[in-house]
């Protein structure tokens, strides 16, 4: 026989009905799918980071080599080329143009534009990896001439 105080103790012995266990779970869920896109999208983030990191080297290195030449030199000539550059296993196309600068009286500034756009090249990565890291210098020749930079 059941005394009054068993009795009494499972009544407020509640726990957790089947329906608020199933919600609890759905909410659970959802949070960790929220938590896990966000791991992918950092991932993401990162390899891009890394690929732009990279092509910023590639340029550099580009630049540096255009820099060490004369201003005579023929790698200084006037006009736009396009390599593809295999770096760290991946590859990269190479965009360098090189103007003559001039006065706003049209005459020769004895100065020349470089510009190099890197830009890695395909792959499954995200679309704004993709876009082109540019640099852009300004080359003189040591001989006299008007130098102005406007």
């Amino acid at each position: 026989m059941k005394t009054k105080v068993e009795t009494k103790n499972k009544k407020q012995q509640r726990g957790f009905t089947l329906v608020e266990t199933s919600i609890s779970m759905v909410v659970m869920m959802v949070a960790g799918l929220a938590v896990s896109s966000l791991f992918v999208f950092s991932t993401q983030n990162n390899v891009g980071g890394n690929e732009r990191a990279l092509a910023m080297a590639v340029a550099q290195q580009q630049m540096e080599q255009l820099r060490s030449q004369t201003f005579e030199s023929a790698d200084m000539n006037v006009g736009t080329t396009t390599n593809t550059i295999r770096s760290s296993q991946r590859d990269y196309t190479v965009v360098k143009t090189i103007t003559n600068e001039t006065n706003a009286d049209g005459s020769s500034k004895q100065l020349r534009r470089i510009e190099i756009s890197v830009t890695p090249a395909g792959g499954a990565r995200p679309n704004w990896t993709r876009t082109p890291v540019t640099l852009v210098s300004l080359r003189s020749t040591i001989a006299a001439g008007n130098f102005a930079v406007e």
